[in-house]
Parts: C-alpha cells; sequence; structure tokens
C-alpha cells in the first residue's frame, strides 16, 4: 500500500503529465498570427518604398523621353546646358557658347524651366 505522502506525490506527478500534454495543444499560437508581423512589414515596405520608386522612375521615363531641342537640363554629373539634338540614346547639350557634348539620355536628371541658364 502506498502512504498518504505517496499518494499525494503520484497524484501530483500525474496532474503534472497531464498539464504538460494539454499545455502544448492550447499554447499552439495560429499560424497565421505567426506570420501577421511579416506580413504587416511587407505591406508597409511596398507603400514605403518601392511603389514610390516605380512611380519617380515613371516620371523620370517620361521626361526623358519628352526631351527635345532647346530643352534647359541638368545632368547627373551636375552639368548645366541647353538641348541642341536628341537622339534615341544620346543627348548634346550646349554647356557654354559653342561647347556642345554628348551625354546618354537616361544621366538627364532634372528639365529645367526656360530661362535658367542666362540667370546663372
Amino acid at each position: 500500500m502506498l502512504s498518504k505522502g505517496q499518494t499525494l506525490m503520484a497524484a501530483a506527478a500525474a496532474y503534472a503529465s497531464t498539464a504538460a500534454n494539454a499545455a502544448p495543444a492550447a499554447g499552439q499560437p495560429d499560424p497565421l498570427m505567426q506570420f501577421l508581423p511579416l506580413i504587416v512589414i511587407f505591406v508597409l515596405f511596398y507603400f514605403m518604398l518601392i511603389r514610390p520608386q516605380m512611380k519617380r522612375a515613371k516620371e523620370q521615363r517620361k521626361m526623358t523621353e519628352g526631351l527635345q531641342k532647346g530643352d534647359e537640363v541638368v545632368t547627373a554629373s551636375g552639368q548645366v546646358g541647353k538641348v541642341t539634338k536628341v537622339g534615341e540614346q544620346y543627348v548634346s547639350l550646349e554647356i557654354a557658347e559653342g561647347v556642345v557634348t554628348h551625354v546618354q539620355k537616361a544621366t538627364v536628371q532634372t528639365l529645367l524651366p526656360k530661362g535658367t541658364i542666362k540667370t546663372l
């Protein structure tokens, strides 16, 4: 026969093993809740970084496709000049009286308002 102390210890051990077996099933987090922070971060990343960058690239492409003779522009290297000739890949810029340089269309960064070069 078991003594009173041994009975209590056996009951406590049985209760502990039952609670230990039941705990993982009750404490298992929902898989959706595990991925929710990752999904939220991706959505924020898309709306704060990817979408604005795509919008800027679209505006830049539209600006370079619309370049025409007489436009005043700034290139990525900082050259300010007036467009004298537009090709498919290259643009000719007059950066000073009689000085013409040829640059790639992709390097044109900013389209300036007419008359800006005269004020510099």
